[in-house]
């Protein structure tokens, strides 16, 4: 029933957002000249999967969690994006071709071996990774790797159609922080 609800609901966002993705994409050339960010993350069963977002840094920026990132790579529209989640919008079409789901634990990199052990020991790797989830509107983020694999477990263990739009609304909502970014 998820993968359905994952399906329709990201056509649906994909249809109705098309015209802020491309404002997005257009102020996004002319903020870093490359708007749309791809990198490598850590899918369902450990598989790699290419995770799409807006950009919110530099180019160039080091590939490292987002908690270990320098803050003063993230250009003015970054902040702006990451703030109001928008960056995390193209992340629809991951959901549309079955590498996430909208509610599920946010995928790591494959250099952050303290959450991946941490989350393999939990099975969180059993779910595809999703576009939100309990961390991410209780304000657990990267920084903190067992305590995120830990409520990833939790919230897989209670995950219910009921649990999987009452997420998606409070993310929706404004729930959360995203994040943190160097500190900030």
């Amino acid at each position: 029933m998820v993968r359905v609800l994952d399906v329709v609901l990201s056509v649906v966002g994909l249809v109705l957002f098309a015209p802020i993705l491309v404002i997005i994409y257009v102020v996004g050339l002319f903020d870093t000249g490359s708007p749309i960010f791809r990198q490598e993350r850590v899918g369902r069963n450990q598989k790699p999967f290419i995770l799409v977002k807006f950009r919110t840094m530099r180019i160039g920026t080091a590939a490292v969690a987002s908690h270990l990132a320098d803050g003063d790579a993230i250009t003015p529209m970054g902040r702006f994006m990451r703030r109001t989640k928008l960056d995390e919008l193209p992340q629809l079409w991951n959901v549309l071709t079955g590498d996430m789901s909208l509610v599920g634990p946010r995928p790591g990199l494959f250099n952050q071996q303290e959450l991946l052990e941490a989350r393999a020991r939990y099975g969180v790797f059993t779910v595809r990774p999703g576009i939100t989830g309990l961390a991410q509107v209780n304000g657990v983020d990267m920084s903190t790797p067992e305590l995120l694999a830990e409520t990833d477990a939790r919230m897989l263990a209670e995950i219910s159609v009921r649990n999987y739009c009452r997420l998606i609304i409070h993310t929706v909502l404004g729930g959360g922080r995203g994040d943190a970014v160097g500190g900030l």
